[in-house]
């Protein structure tokens, strides 16, 4: 099973970035609740780093991550700036701009650019500990600035939008998105096969038992590889990719066997 851990920024004698009273360190926990939440609806075990309002040091939290043995961080923060007011949006911070993490960074990044906000991009921080520390690929969300009216509007009127946005990047990243993760066998209409187009996928496995589909998507997901499992004639078939043009599903098969993966091209 996919374990992540959630971290709640700041905490106890930490309050983070203030605003008129308002604390980061209680925003990031509510929001972090709220998505562990959703992600535990979603078949993750998730570790929080707080529940409740306590401090430990970002070397702390890393190593709480490392301890649980997690596949995945996600550090929960509100943004500021010197002068109040002067910008707005959402970004995610990673060690480092590659591999998995930055994959979670954008989908995450995308998913509340949904819901209207701002989208900041991807930022490498190496500098930051609880990211330079821990072992597993982990993203640092700054969920709008504290310290922008609008922002904090959003942030209290959509909290749910904004946790479930979140948990869909989470999931995208880890392969656990429900949405595309199966393919139902073949789609009918009125007692009728529907015709859809054609699209070039590399298969890569395939297997009666769902946890090994499952095992082979979360390491091609860890290493980079866009993946789906669809389930057809009695298997779970582990896809990389759904391509229009044939050369690019050729690529993609050239890739996947110079990472030491047994592939072949189909259009089911």
């Amino acid at each position: 099973m996919t374990r992540v851990v959630i971290d709640a920024g700041h905490g106890g004698r930490d309050p983070g970035a203030v605003y008129k009273g308002r604390q980061e360190k209680d925003d990031t926990l509510d929001l972090a609740l709220a998505v562990g939440e959703i992600l535990k609806d979603n078949g993750i075990d998730v570790v929080y780093t707080r529940t409740e309002d306590v401090y430990d040091s970002p070397s702390q939290k890393a190593n709480i991550a490392n301890e649980a043995d997690a596949d995945y961080l996600v550090s929960i923060h509100r943004n500021a700036m010197p002068n109040p007011g002067t910008a707005t949006g959402i970004e995610t911070l990673v060690y480092e701009d590659s591999g998995v993490r930055a994959k979670m960074a954008r989908d995450i990044n995308t998913e509340l650019e949904k819901l209207g906000f701002k989208n900041r991009g991807v930022i490498e921080r190496p500098n930051l500990t609880v990211l330079k520390r821990s072992n597993m690929p982990a993203v640092l969300v700054e969920a709008g600035f504290i310290d922008n009216e609008l922002d904090n509007k959003k942030f209290d009127d959509q909290l749910d939008e904004i946790a479930q946005a979140i948990a869909n990047g989470i999931l995208k990243t880890t392969g656990r998105d429900n949405s595309a993760e199966i393919e139902p066998e073949e789609e009918v209409s009125n007692g009728k096969p529907v015709s859809t187009p054609k699209f070039y996928r590399v298969q890569v496995g395939a297997y009666k038992n769902r946890n090994l589909a499952n095992a082979l998507s979360k390491q091609l997901s860890n290493e980079g590889i866009p993946n789906f499992i669809t389930f057809r004639d009695g298997l779970y078939k582990v896809q990389a990719g759904a391509f229009s043009q044939l050369d690019n599903a050729v690529r993609m098969e050239q890739r996947l066997r110079r990472m030491g993966y047994s592939t072949y091209i189909t259009t089911r």
